[in-house]
């Protein structure tokens, strides 16, 4: 419970601060944080294709 509570404080401070900061700022933030997810998931997905084929 307490983890949803700081997780939800933090997404307030996160979006007012997206709030207050320019367009532009806000969209390329939120590319660049999509591209990290995505490659993220790539080696992800080729770490447990790889541990499980050698298993």
């Amino acid at each position: 419970m307490l983890f949803l509570v700081a997780a939800l404080l933090l997404l307030g401070v996160v979006l007012g601060t997206v709030a207050h900061a320019p367009l532009t700022f806000s969209v390329a933030t939120g590319l660049v944080i999509a591209v990290w997810l995505g490659i993220f998931a790539i080696r992800e997905r080729h770490g447990r294709r790889r541990s499980t084929s050698v298993h």
